[in-house]
């Protein structure tokens, strides 16, 4: 039944999955069905010249299309510059965040633990016995537990 189809619809065929994947990326918003569809379009483009020729049968259109979506996909990755510096590096690392903040001691550090409040957050802190009221800096985050020192 598809061969059927495309053999009646011809090149057009490339061009109209070509079109379903454009249409599918604006449905499902990635970038990544924008470079399937364009290879489609470009072995639809290619059809229209070489269609006729014992050369261009199906095998030879599906590896000219892997090949363009695989290079398109990878050439739109690189230009897109998907690995470029963010403006706010601390965005979702918020205890990352915290590193070198100074801060009041709510509940003094006894036995290597105490607690500080940073703006609305109470944090458990690790360190040397302080007592409460002093300032300490925060010096390393990790996994939700920070360790202080005497600021």
């Amino acid at each position: 039944m598809i061969a059927g189809l495309v053999t009646e619809l011809g090149p057009w065929s490339w061009w109209i999955v070509g079109l379903v994947f454009l249409g599918l990326e604006i449905l499902i918003p990635g970038v990544f069905l924008l470079w399937i569809g364009l290879a489609a379009i470009v072995v639809g483009a290619l059809s229209f010249a070489f269609w006729g020729t014992a050369l261009w049968g199906w095998q030879l259109q599906f590896l000219i299309f892997a090949v363009l979506a695989i290079g398109l996909a990878l050439l739109g990755r690189r230009l897109s510059g998907s690995n470029a510096e963010s403006d706010q590096p601390m965005l979702n690392r918020r205890v990352e965040g915290l590193v070198g903040r100074t801060a009041t001691l709510e509940e003094p550090i006894t036995n290597g633990k105490g607690r500080i409040r940073l703006d609305d957050t109470t944090w458990i802190v690790q360190g040397p016995d302080l007592p409460a009221g002093a300032r300490v800096r925060i010096t390393t985050a990790q996994a939700g537990s920070l360790t202080v020192e005497r600021a």
